[in-house]
């Protein structure tokens, strides 16, 4: 059992505070989900936890405090919303490069049986997404943050990729943005929505529409 807590983080950029007041929490066995418009911030936050982007914080794993989180790959491993792969690889390089099995990958998503030698720049939106996020939560570490990871997914990998993370939260606590947020709420076992520059705990779907993010 692992936590991960963030507090005191305070951002600005040009004398314009974009976020002050936040505090949220994951754990092993959970799925913690983040909501906000466009612009309030949630890149920016999952940055600050990963420690790439840097400001007044408070990141801690299991109570010890981190400053630089993406420097230990099996504390944190991050998804981030746009693509990382290189496209000249081929899955069969990726795979090995990530200590991946690919015969696993595939038994859960056959329609990838005949593509191991395929390179990631000849993979559509949705099946480049799908192998970039596979990868991630896979990785050996206590805790994986994935922004927009339902990006490019047709429905039925949608359907897929929630089972997957779903059965993977037993191995590390999740931390998920995504602007398809019923996807996000589907799945999450605890919910924060952020608005102006500060986390609201959300305990049901009412909450959402109470503070301003979706009209249900």
């Amino acid at each position: 059992m692992h936590t991960l807590e963030a507090s005191g983080i305070r951002l600005q950029f040009g004398g314009r505070v974009i976020l002050s007041d936040i505090y949220l929490a994951a754990a092993t066995g959970s799925i913690t989900g983040l909501l906000g418009r466009n612009g309030e911030g949630k890149s920016c936050l999952m940055k600050i936890i990963y420690g790439t982007l840097h400001c007044e914080k408070s990141i801690q794993i299991d109570k010890q405090s981190y400053d630089r989180t993406y420097s230990r790959p099996g504390l944190m491993q991050y998804l981030p919303q746009f693509n990382f792969i290189p496209a000249s690889l081929s899955l069969k390089r990726i795979f090995k490069d990530f200590e991946q099995d690919y015969d696993l990958f595939q038994s859960r998503f056959p329609e990838f049986a005949a593509k191991h030698t395929a390179v990631a720049g000849s993979l559509s939106g949705g099946e480049l997404r799908l192998v970039e996020l596979y990868i991630t939560v896979k990785r050996s570490s206590k805790f994986a943050l994935l922004d927009e990871p339902f990006t490019h997914l047709n429905p039925v990998q949608t359907e897929k990729v929630k089972t997957f993370l779903t059965e993977e939260k037993a191995n590390k606590g999740m931390l998920i943005t995504d602007h398809l947020y019923r996807h996000v709420t589907g799945i999450c076992d605890s919910l924060y929505i952020l608005s102006a520059g500060k986390t609201h705990p959300a305990k049901s779907i009412a909450d959402i529409q109470r503070l301003g993010y979706a009209r249900l």
